[in-house]
């Protein structure tokens, strides 16, 4: 008896992924179907009126997001201005967590390290 429930368990959950499935492939083909109707309306439309068929195109500028991301990093690593530079002179200038910017460790001299020759 559970081999026969959880076999028509199993079927209808298959049946059901499957309608699923179905569903959702007509709704993307519909809305394929209504953006290319309303797209040779147009076309139609502008072949009537005489006007040139003009393709739908997105106008993406590639150096738009190019320089967007350039300004953003321009921020972070600008020098600090003369406001911030007095203010971290006043406070002690390294003296404990307020002597550091944006968060960040203070530079310190390291010692343990034994320099090498440059080839």
């Amino acid at each position: 008896m559970n081999d026969l429930l959880s076999g028509l368990a199993r079927l209808m959950l298959r049946l059901i992924v499957i309608a699923s499935g179905v569903v959702v492939f007509l709704c993307v083909l519909a809305a394929a179907m209504l953006l290319a109707l309303v797209w040779g309306a147009r076309a139609v439309w502008a072949r009537i009126t005489g006007q040139p068929v003009m393709p739908w195109a997105m106008k993406i500028d590639p150096r738009s997001g190019w320089s967007t991301v350039y300004r953003s990093t321009a921020r972070w690593s600008a020098a600090p201005s003369q406001a911030q530079a007095s203010a971290a002179g006043a406070s002690g200038a390294g003296g404990g967590l307020s002597g550091m910017r944006g968060g960040l460790r203070p530079s310190i001299d390291v010692t343990d390290v034994q320099p090498r020759e440059v080839r």
